[in-house]
């Protein structure tokens, strides 16, 4: 075999040498179009199947668009196809897209149960139809409750009944639900969730009620008995509405002391009560008004109103006229009998009459408009109280120094907070909550001095604090400077007994040094032969130097004199 393989690889490297280029490069192509095509086919091989999420294509746009963000929101990947039909990755996947579907009433209109659940009618005898049609029901419907992510488990048992000739003999379809919840979660409690449990297991079997539906956990406690839940609910919806109106109320009062805060600082201004009264009631406000026709409205590029108003439009006119004239008549009996009328009527006879009635009705048309609102919750009262700390002031003696207490405190002085002051911050404060004194909104801003015992003694005992490390400081300067003018006045004197001493010494010296050459001197006169010794003879020659040195170079020697002068 490894002879093989070794003849076979030695013609190839022959059969290689001698092909020319364009044979090479035709073989490196067709070998990198097989290995593309190798690895395009295990990469379309490898990619999951998806699975349709609903059967039937989405023909709204709106219907779409509210599917597609709910799936957004439950974290639910998909996608869009064309015809607007969505696709999932598996079907645990579309198990609980279609549980929040229905959970949410997002199913499309017109979509039948099958294409939710994907159900096939198997084709066999009728009992056996019914069988499987029941089994598939319960399968699918188990798994999609079981798909929800508060529930562990889900046992469920739907009952579909014969069907009878009489509808009196025939018996309700029901169906119930055990359910395991997971630990931590509140899907007994959440009755959101438990009407969209309900509302799969309705959607599932055709003819089934909400009354024929129980759904109890492990313990046999029914969850969707919603009537006994109402007490519930209205302790829930209580529990909203105060939390609406705190937070209404944070809002508020966030806003006022926020704006106080700055003008006054926020340790002036700590106590801001607000109170809201707030209508939670659903209230329909049915408005009907009238208005004039606008003919032509109003040109703004003149200075002056030139529309042209009609209060009514003439709808119809009905006009109505009535006239007699002539003689009035009263009627006697038979020729020769007297008639029944009355004394007072007949003195009315051969008397000549004329009435005229005539009146116009015209109805006119009104421009009217109709306005339906519901209003919900409204705010009836909004009351605030605020109180405003004014300013403690120190006081200073006639050299700018705070002035101190006998009993070591500092002297202060409160002054309150103007009156104009606090009628512009309650107007501040109207309009930050929007005032309406029609509805009772109250507003009070008062100046109530705050209890500062704790931060005055704090600022004292600091204050003494200070003051007393600055009277160290200062008597320590004053010590320091006694020290120094002492250790100068010391040094001068010490220097100036030190030059006297000198002095007198040098004098005495130089007294000696001048007996002891007018000696010499008297001695050599004299011709006495006088033996000096090494250090005199060393000192003369000194000074002779000295006085050579200063008549050859004065200035020098003035300038080393000088050295030594302020050396000394």
């Amino acid at each position: 075999m490894n002879e093989w393989l070794k003849k076979t690889l030695d013609r190839l490297k022959t059969l290689w040498g001698s092909w020319g280029l364009p044979q090479k490069l035709i073989l490196i192509g067709i070998a990198g179009a097989v290995l593309v095509a190798i690895v395009l086919l295990f990469t379309v091989s490898g990619t999951p199947t998806q699975v349709r999420l609903i059967n039937t294509p989405i023909q709204s746009d709106d219907e779409l668009r509210l599917i597609t963000s709910r799936l957004d929101s439950e974290g639910i990947e998909f996608n869009v196809a064309e015809n607007n039909i969505l696709y999932v990755k598996d079907q645990a996947t579309r198990s609980r897209a279609v549980s929040v579907l229905l959970r949410e009433d997002l199913i499309p209109q017109g979509t039948s149960l099958w294409d939710v659940f994907s159900i096939d009618r198997f084709t066999t005898t009728d009992f056996e139809r019914n069988v499987n049609l029941r089994r598939a029901i319960i399968q699918e419907v188990t798994r999609h409750i079981e798909s929800i992510e508060a529930v562990d488990k889900a046992n469920v048992v739907i009952e579909i009944p014969e069907d009878k000739l009489f509808s009196e003999d025939q018996k309700p379809v029901t169906a119930s639900v055990i359910l395991y919840p997971k630990p931590g979660s509140d899907i007994v409690t959440n009755r959101k969730q438990l009407e969209g449990i309900q509302k799969i297991i309705k959607f599932a079997v055709s003819g089934l009620l909400d009354e024929n539906i129980v759904i109890t956990d492990q313990n046999g406690i029914v969850l969707n008995d919603f009537a006994g839940l109402q007490d519930m609910d209205r302790l829930e919806l209580t529990k909203r509405e105060q939390q609406l109106i705190q937070r209404q109320e944070a809002y508020y009062r966030a806003a006022v002391l926020k704006a106080l805060q700055q003008i006054y600082t926020a340790d002036r201004v700590r106590d801001l009560n607000i109170k809201l009264d707030m209508d939670m009631s659903k209230k329909t406000v049915a408005t009907k008004e009238y208005f004039p026709f606008t003919l032509k409205p109003d040109n703004p590029i003149t200075p002056y109103d030139d529309s042209v108003i009609q209060p009514s439009v003439r709808e119809s006119t009905e006009r109505k006229a009535y006239e007699y004239q002539g003689t009035g008549f009263n009627p006697e009996g038979p020729a020769g009998v007297e008639g029944q009328t009355s004394p007072a009527y007949k003195d009315l006879q051969n008397m000549v009459g004329k009435a005229t009635e005539t009146y116009v009705v015209e109805n006119e048309a009104l421009n009217e408009r109709n306005t339906q609102e519901n209003t919900s919750p409204a705010i009836d009262r909004v009351t605030v109280s605020v109180n405003i700390d004014g300013v403690w002031k120190w006081k200073y003696t006639d050299k700018g120094e705070p002035l101190v207490r006998t009993d070591g405190g500092i002297d202060r002085e409160y002054v309150q907070v103007p009156q104009l002051e606090l009628d512009a911050a309650a107007a501040l404060i109207r309009d930050a909550i929007g005032y309406n004194r029609m509805r009772g909104d109250s507003v009070t801003v008062r100046n109530i001095q705050f209890d500062r015992s704790a931060q005055f003694k704090v600022e004292d005992a600091d204050f003494l604090r200070t003051l007393q490390l600055r009277r160290v400081v200062l008597y320590s300067l004053i010590g320091l400077a006694f020290l120094l003018v002492s250790f100068i006045v010391f040094r001068l004197v010490s220097r100036e007994l030190e030059r006297r001493r000198r002095i007198s010494e040098e004098k005495r010296a130089l007294e000696q040094q001048m007996l002891r050459e007018n000696a010499i001197r008297q001695a050599e006169e004299q011709n006495i032969e006088v033996s000096m010794s090494v250090e005199e003879r060393k000192r003369l020659d000194l000074q002779e130097h000295a006085i050579n040195m200063a008549k050859e170079h004065p200035e020098d020697v003035a300038q080393l004199i000088r050295t030594w002068l302020r050396e000394e």
